[in-house]
């Protein structure tokens, strides 16, 4: 196995000019924007969310321009580098952005498309991002290393299985600039292979928090958290185990420092995302903060009630923080009753959109 060692795990992203290593977590930069709910896709598809098992994106904050091979459980990635090299964890919150705004038009009942026509802007603010000048380049840069860094592997998507090299993203087009030259608009196509994964609904939503982590290494172990752990109480994993999905070739003992790091900071703070991590004996657990657990005599009263399923019941959660989200489904079920029991294209879409409304009304945090 051959992986390029992402190194400085411990530094701050490079658009990251107010950066303050005395907490793990970045500020809120946009406190006033829409609620953003993600849906995160695996950017190499598979039907289990390849990316977020397997070590895709660099997490080096320096350009990292070495080949990376990758072989488990029968399944080989090679991720081969542009002239700019590998595409990186942060680069990913574009991926993270289209995906979520794909399944959204989905949702609506839209027909989903592989090219996207979005504002600059609000990818800068959602995925908490600078607006500057420099916030711009830096996604041109991101562009540019998604566009370029090609990807050649078997493994699954949507049940097919093939040999497939592609690029994260197919072609990026900025289509309207200001007079100073910042991009406004943007269209954005995203690879046959991805929008496959996207139109199979293998998505899973993160925490908003995702994107004030400082650290790459602490993004990829939340991915991998909320990949396996999901909304079991409980999961586990070895540090060996641990250091290969995270594509690590550094020492042992220097992983295992860099994981105790994290460990120690969410002790003291709690940041860690959706689960609280600890380590003993080489032993890394992640256990679930608030229980993401649907529950299934709640959500189904009877044959005719609108199925919302334990996803949709966590994007719901997302949406109007602070709120029960079984009282708001209770209240939602009684409004769908009074309403005449309609029919819904979307049950779960219709759900997260009362939970927003709600919220938007009378926040509680």
């Amino acid at each position: 196995m051959t992986i390029a060692a992402p190194t400085l795990f411990d530094l701050a992203p490079a658009d990251d000019a107010d950066s303050d290593d005395r907490t793990p977590l970045l500020p809120v930069r946009h406190p006033n924007q829409d609620l953003f709910i993600c849906d995160v896709l695996d950017a190499i598809p598979k039907d289990d969310m390849a990316s977020m098992e397997h070590p895709v994106f660099s997490l080096s904050t320096k350009p990292d321009n070495r080949m990376r091979r990758y072989e488990h459980n029968g399944n080989v990635i090679e991720i081969i580098p542009s002239g700019k090299g590998l595409a990186t964890i942060h680069d990913k919150d574009i991926l993270i952005y289209c995906i979520s705004q794909l399944i959204a038009k989905m949702n609506q009942g839209e027909a989903p498309s592989r090219k996207l026509r979005l504002q600059a802007y609000d990818m800068l603010v959602a995925t908490n991002r600078q607006t500057s000048g420099e916030g711009y380049r830096l996604l041109t840069d991101a562009l540019t290393r998604l566009r370029g860094t090609t990807v050649r592997t078997n493994i699954k998507t949507g049940g097919i299985e093939e040999t497939k090299i592609f690029g994260l993203i197919e072609d990026a087009t900025i289509t309207r600039k200001t007079f100073d030259g910042r991009m406004l608009d943007l269209e954005i196509t995203l690879s046959e292979w991805v929008y496959r994964s996207v139109i199979s609904k293998n998505v899973l939503t993160l925490h908003r928090d995702y994107f004030r982590l400082r650290k790459p290494f602490e993004r990829r172990m939340y991915e991998l958290a909320r990949k396996h752990c999901g909304m079991q109480d409980e999961w586990s994993i070895g540090l060996e185990l641990l250091q290969k999905k995270c594509g690590s070739n550094s020492p042992q003992r220097v992983f295992r420092a860099l994981v105790k790091k994290v460990c120690e900071h969410d002790a003291e703070h709690g940041h860690f995302p959706d689960y609280a991590v600890t380590m003993a004996d080489d032993v890394i657990r992640f256990h679930n903060r608030s229980s993401l657990k649907a529950k299934p005599e709640a959500l189904q009263d009877d044959s005719d009630v609108p199925y919302i399923d334990a996803e949709a019941m966590h994007d719901a959660k997302t949406a109007a923080p602070g709120y029960d989200i079984y009282a708001l489904h209770s209240e939602w079920l009684a409004w769908w009753h009074d309403m005449g029991r309609p029919d819904l294209k979307s049950p779960a879409g219709a759900f997260i959109g009362f939970c927003k409304k709600k919220h938007e009304r009378k926040p509680l945090r």
